[in-house]
């Protein structure tokens, strides 16, 4: 058909996973034990497979919305439907993907694996006393997506998530229990004010707080400190 050779087929010894990238080779051989080396380095991920292998069973996923878009052609109009997913593992690891396709389900399985491949950090803090384990986020932060703007406000222990019901979800996925939200703009405008909220909490990781002024040692990127095995031809 007109695949155009996007997107391999299962392969047929069960469809086992065989890494195409470098950094898809250093975590099936075990060199990569957590995901947070990956972000330490920022080498970017290409293969889902990476994040399945570190978040087995921890990742939930949840479909936020489902919009149908038009293109006008000669014959009519041509309607594909988007769909937004954001993955989360509630425990600092969110992701959003976007997809359109002619079918739901394609739509929704394709925005699964963009969302894997964006996986981003979450930062958590506390309000007041550091008592116990971080519960909202550290400093005031904004996104913004179109003409919507969040801002995303650190809240006491025991008030909750106060915002509306999509990016609570969003928070949620986050591991975050307690924020104060702020939003203006076309809010009703779901795709935007998801992005926006993805992209505050992105920022968390961009804010140099004091305790983070202290000197650290630059550690060499996996890909230097493995070379010999990725020189290594692989064997078929």
């Amino acid at each position: 058909g007109r695949g155009r050779g996007r997107g391999r087929r299962d392969d047929k010894d069960g469809g086992a996973w065989k890494p195409c990238t470098k950094l898809g080779r250093l975590v099936t051989q075990g060199k990569i034990k957590a995901l947070e080396e990956i972000y330490l380095h920022s080498l970017p991920v290409k293969e889902y497979q990476i994040i399945d292998h570190f978040l087995e069973g921890k990742l939930k996923d949840e479909v936020m919305q489902i919009m149908p878009v038009q293109k006008q052609t000669r014959a009519g109009q041509r309607t594909r439907f988007k769909a937004f997913v954001a993955v989360g593992d509630h425990d600092g690891h969110v992701g959003l993907g976007v997809k359109s396709s002619k079918e739901v389900a394609t739509a929704i399985r394709a925005a699964i694996i963009l969302a894997k491949l964006t996986i981003i950090p979450v930062r958590r803090g506390y309000w007041g006393s550091r008592m116990g384990q971080p519960h909202t986020i550290p400093m005031k932060v904004t996104g913004k997506c179109g003409s919507v703007r969040i801002r995303l406000v650190p809240a006491p222990r025991g008030t909750g998530i106060v915002a509306s019901p999509a990016p609570k979800k969003m928070l949620q996925m986050a591991g975050i229990s307690d924020v104060y939200t702020s939003s203006c703009g076309q809010t009703a405008t779901l795709g935007n004010f998801i992005k926006a909220t993805f992209f505050a909490l992105n920022k968390t990781y961009g804010f140099l707080t004091p305790d983070l002024w202290k000197d650290n040692k630059f550690l060499p990127s996996p890909y230097q400190v493995h070379s010999a095995d990725l020189a290594k031809k692989e064997v078929k």
